[in-house]
């Protein structure tokens, strides 16, 4: 009865570490918002995507609404092609904009969606023509490093000018010579 009741035991000790396991692979793999709810797909494209890999998030005013489905090149346009999965619970009308953002500083990259004014919904297939680029801080230093050196190069210290003349040139050994006098 005793050798049972610590097989029990430790059985349970050894599946609630497997759903730890299970539990921290899905977290590290983005997965851990696995959602069985109906989505539409609809297409983003960009010049630069930066960072932003699929299972990244989809939100509006901090809400995640639904996650990236997909990544892709348009050899046409040479532009980024991003498929996004929202959440059918979340229409949001034809003219809402997209751009890529990121969480703090140096966090994740991920899609914030703003709605727009249109009476017409989103539907499943239709592109959001409205879009902004990711930010990359690569880029942003390299901007900042360069305007540096171009503002270095430019303000090179030059002599300082000689003192002006007196616009009466008697008038200075006059105002000597009266100033002696006294």
């Amino acid at each position: 009865m005793k050798k049972t009741a610590l097989d029990f035991w430790v059985g349970l000790f050894v599946v609630l570490g497997f759903v730890a396991l299970l539990f921290l692979a899905l977290k590290a793999g983005n997965m851990s918002s696995l959602s069985f709810q109906q989505t539409y797909a609809v297409k983003l494209k960009f010049d630069n995507i930066g960072g932003l890999k699929a299972r990244a998030p989809v939100k509006s005013a901090g809400v995640t609404v639904g996650r990236v489905g997909g990544i892709g090149f348009d050899a046409n346009t040479y532009q980024a092609v991003v498929t996004i999965d929202i959440d059918k619970q979340y229409q949001f009308p034809k003219d809402s904009s997209a751009k890529i953002l990121t969480s703090g500083l140096l966090g994740e990259q991920y899609i914030g969606l703003e709605p727009g004014g249109d009476d017409q919904m989103l539907k499943n297939g239709d592109t959001i023509t409205m879009t902004q680029s990711a930010v990359v801080l690569e880029n942003l230093i390299g901007q900042f490093l360069y305007n540096k050196a171009a503002d270095s190069g430019a303000s090179k210290p030059s002599t300082a000018p000689a003192a002006p003349a007196p616009a009466f040139p008697g008038a200075a050994s006059a105002m000597g010579a009266s100033g002696a006098a006294q």
